[in-house]
């Protein structure tokens, strides 16, 4: 089965596309049985219909092709429930020749346009800017985030709030001079608080000559709106006055004291006032946290200001040394339930060579479907770009499609059950009959909510199947389809109430049949779900050991689906359908995901958001970078990661995700420090060094957060780059040595990894 294929058409993979009918056989499969669904991806050729859906009155799930329609009576079967329903009265036409869109069997995904439950509202951004940060670090800053707002249509709503000692939130409707109120960054406020110290609720006296904003519910919101959160094109030039005049913090910092940052209430005061501004679910509302430094000061402290405390590290979160820790994340996740409940999402462009606490903050971006940019200064092009892609219009480079306030809903088949969710969601409490008895991730609902998602968001959902064992034999046959749908109801970016039905079936089968089981088994697909899996479990269970248990999971797969001979390593052999997958267990291992040596809690918490919100294609490339190489005898071909791939008249182009490395073989970086490629008869070593960085080009203007391009070649720092990816074939202990490369690590090759793996598999 080409698995890929498939996600084109309707943005579903399956870890196990044949599904055993039965409990016992399920639980022998190992890996377990899950989707990884992009409810928001970009389908040419999927219709947008001018109607509601028809849903089934008896389970909601909508109209489908699996569905069995009677033309003659008007009745349509459900396939999860068989409940007979009758069509709408507009539907009287319908016959065998003459069907509505949904129930064509090319169109499995589908999306409804929804008649509108609130007014609508422009799309709304508050600034939110970090004042302790160098004069050089802020102008950077500042500089960006105007050139972004020249990109920004003039009837978008912005507010700017600034914090360092104290917040300051401006009021861009007063024009005759710069004014703000302050908040101070010490005390702590509830939300309420916030929105009475602003004069939003309660009949705000209204500014002279502001007249309330047009579709604004009570004089009060319209008030506010020509105050703090005001059209662009009414309040530009106030807006970029007051970033003009923006100054470094004016407090004086002690040179053993780092400044006193107030992170966590100006997050508190910018959600407060975007929550009072913006009708609930009536617009895409977005917190733009620009931040240079740990927060020392209020709420959601993550370090004191003395230098001679460090910031925490993974070996203080592990063993519980952290002091402020549990204090601030349970201050960020109370700040994240407010944001859900209004609909709104917190982007962090996290801009500082040490820690800013982004490990706290994590599940505030993960449950609002924010992004978030790291990298080590504001003048570093992959902050600038990542920002300027963040209000790219339709058609122009990296255009995210950014999507708000949806609601995600799965509704399987009989004897499937839902366990739960891995990805940038946030839980609803809704009662459904499909829940599982054990959770995993945001479990305990078939229901849930997506504040923002772009076009790439995907959401791992993970199943249990409940038959027994002992269906007769009549039953399985006759029901040897299941179906999965997928319902998100969303607010799209050109402003429509959207609604999307993906609905996807596969067949049952009885699990004995091994060889019949295995060859709808998606590698890929599994490997990420393992990924996403692994680190949840990394981060809520008590000294849970990721490398152990992806490894025994990888070793029963290799028993179960293996052909070998008892206590016979070389027998062992793994078909073709499972033959990749032990080198994507090899690198996951080996990954910045699992491996926490060497990063910091925020690099690492930063990594693995990303790893939750990508589709398949992409997070393949964070677990297994792909290594291509061009040189004079023909054109660029992909090459083993391996050290023994670097040769010395080789340029490779290695796509890790978060970084590519263009790096020049030994000879290649010669020539060209000799400057031959300028030389008009070497034109054909011009082409080779061009190539890679064409290329290169080319994988950064789509994605984001937009990749650093490192430049380097053999022996030289940065090529550590390539080398820390590379599996190490070749190292100090080798006898004879393979490549031009040798690597100085004790880590284990893939070649020793898979003796291992032989070994353990046909162990009787």
């Amino acid at each position: 089965m080409d698995f890929a294929a498939l996600e084109d058409i309707d943005g579903v993979r399956l870890t196990w596309n044949i599904w055993p009918n039965s409990k016992l056989e399920a639980t022998k499969c190992v890996i377990p049985f899950a989707s990884i669904y992009t409810p928001n991806k970009r389908l040419p050729t999927m219709p947008v219909l001018p109607y509601e859906p028809v849903p089934c009155k008896q389970c909601t799930a909508v109209l489908n092709p699996y569905a069995r329609v009677d033309f003659y009576s008007k009745v349509w079967i459900c396939p999860f429930c068989h409940s007979r329903n009758h069509f709408p009265a507009h539907y009287q036409g319908i016959s065998d020749n003459n069907m509505p869109a949904e129930l064509y069997p090319n169109y499995c995904t589908i999306e409804y346009t929804l008649p509108k439950t609130v007014p609508p509202h422009p799309p709304a951004y508050i600034f939110l800017i970090d004042t302790c940060v160098s004069e050089d670090e802020l102008g950077a800053c500042k500089a960006a985030i105007m050139q972004a707002i020249q990109t920004l249509p003039e009837y978008a709503c912005v507010g700017l709030v600034t914090f360092g000692t104290h917040v300051h939130v401006y009021e861009l409707g007063f024009t005759e001079c710069s004014k703000c109120f302050v908040f101070r960054g010490s005390k702590e406020y509830t939300s309420q608080q916030i929105i009475e110290q602003l004069g939003i609720r309660g009949g705000a006296p209204q500014r002279p000559g502001g007249p309330p904003a047009a579709g604004q519910p009570g004089q009060a919101t319209g008030a506010l709106q020509r105050r703090f959160l005001m059209p662009l094109g009414e309040c530009e030039f106030t807006l970029t006055t007051a970033l003009e005049e923006l100054q470094k913090d004016s407090y004086p910092v002690i040179a053993t004291h780092r400044p006193a940052r107030c992170t966590g209430t100006a997050m508190q005061v910018a959600s407060a006032l975007l929550g009072a501004s913006v009708p609930i679910g009536s617009c895409a509302g977005r917190i733009l946290l620009f931040v240079g430094g740990p927060c020392t000061e209020g709420s959601g402290k993550v370090v004191n200001r003395e230098l001679t405390e460090e910031i925490r590290s993974h070996k203080d979160l592990a063993k519980d040394g952290a002091p402020h820790y549990r204090k601030a994340k349970k201050f960020y996740d109370g700040l994240a339930a407010e944001l859900v409940a209004h609909g709104h999402a917190l982007d962090i462009f996290a801009c500082a060579l040490d820690q800013v606490g982004v490990a706290e903050m994590k599940d505030v971006v993960m449950t609002t479907g924010g992004l978030t940019v790291q990298t080590d200064t504001y003048h570093n092009v992959v902050f600038r770009d990542s920002l300027k892609r963040l209000f790219a219009r339709e058609g122009e480079d990296g255009f995210l499609g950014l999507s708000s306030n949806a609601s995600f809903e799965v509704i399987p088949s009989r004897d499937i059950k839902v366990a739960g969710l891995l990805g940038p969601a946030a839980r609803v409490d809704k009662k459904s009959p499909y829940i599982a008895d054990v959770e995993v991730g945001l479990g305990g609902t078939t229901t849930w909510k997506l504040c923002s998602l772009d076009s790439e968001t995907s959401l791992a959902l993970l199943y249990e199947i409940t038959a027994a064992a002992n269906r007769d034999a009549g039953d399985a046959q006759a029901n040897s389809q299941f179906f999965l749908q997928f319902i998100t109801r969303y607010l799209h970016w050109t402003g429509e109430l959207r609604c999307r039905v993906t609905t996807v079936t596969r067949r049952w089968i009885d699990g004995s049949q091994v060889g019949e089981v295995i060859t709808g088994f998606d590698q890929e697909a599994a490997a990420v779900l393992m990924g996403r899996l692994a680190t949840h479990k990394m981060e809520t269970e008590e000294d849970f050991d990721a490398t152990r248990w992806l490894d025994r999971a990888l070793i029963r797969l290799a028993q179960r689906f293996g052909d070998y001979r008892k206590d016979d390593p070389q027998s062992f052999n793994l078909r073709p359908e499972l033959s990749f997958y032990p080198q994507f267990m090899f690198h996951l291992r080996r990954s910045p995901f699992v491996q926490v040596f060497g990063n910091s809690p925020d690099e690492t918490a930063y990594y693995r958001m990303a790893l939750f919100r990508v589709a398949v294609p992409d997070a393949m490339v964070m677990i297994q970078p792909q290594l291509t190489a061009y040189h004079f005898n023909g054109p660029p071909e992909p090459v083993l990661l391996d050290v023994s791939s670097i040769l010395p008249e080789r340029v490779l182009l290695l796509d890790a995700y978060f970084y590519v490395v263009v790096f020049h073989g030994t000879t290649i970086a010669q020539w060209r420090k000799a400057e031959y490629h300028l030389q008009p008869e070497h034109v054909a070593f011009a082409q080779v060094l061009a190539a890679p960085q064409s290329e290169a080009k080319e994988i950064v203007r789509k994605r984001f957060p937009v990749p650093k391009i490192v430049d380097c070649y053999h022996n030289g720092s940065q090529a550590r780059f390539l080398l820390v990816k590379l599996n190490p074939s070749s190292t100090y202990t080798s006898a004879t040595p393979m490549s031009a490369e040798v690597i100085n690590t004790d880590d284990v090759s893939l070649a020793t990894f898979t003796e291992h793996l032989k070994r353990l598999a046909v162990q009787s």
